[in-house]
């Protein structure tokens, strides 16, 4: 197998993959205003900056940012820890919670369209080769 021409060629899928708008949405699912939104709401609504920052692998100057946003945008609050008065915790508001369930089931729909436009086969492959890329992306990472 010519595994050359196959990169190549998967590089340019993968290119022209990015440039979708459905991809798009996906992609803001893993960064940004809408990851730390998701992470927040799946951690119990208790969660630390610090934490957000290790998962995202991004500095607490891009995390920060992020929360002032939020916090501007009425979505997030910030409280001290009242068990170490050095942490702030942070929690959504009713409307962050909203926002965050919102994301969560257009991100889910997204993923469904594209999964039913496969077909079972071809969409339980994709998850499975999806899975073993990140095996081995985990793998060399370490």
């Amino acid at each position: 197998m010519d595994y050359e021409a196959l990169s190549k060629e998967f590089l340019q899928v993968i290119y022209k993959y990015h440039q979708m708008r459905s991809q798009q949405q996906l992609n803001s699912a893993v960064h940004g205003e809408t990851f730390v939104l998701q992470y927040i709401a799946s951690h119990d609504n208790a969660t630390m900056p610090s934490d957000i920052s290790k998962v995202m692998c991004v500095s607490s100057a891009r995390i920060a940012t992020v929360l002032n946003s939020l916090e501007n945008k009425g979505l997030i609050i910030r409280q001290i820890d009242k068990q170490d008065r050095r942490r702030t915790i942070l929690k959504l508001t009713s409307d962050g919670q909203q926002k965050a369930s919102e994301c969560s089931h257009e991100l889910l729909d997204v993923a469904r369209r594209m999964l039913e436009y496969l077909g079972e086969e071809d969409a339980k492959n994709c998850v499975r080769i999806m899975g073993r890329l990140t095996e081995m992306c985990n793998s060399e990472e370490k």
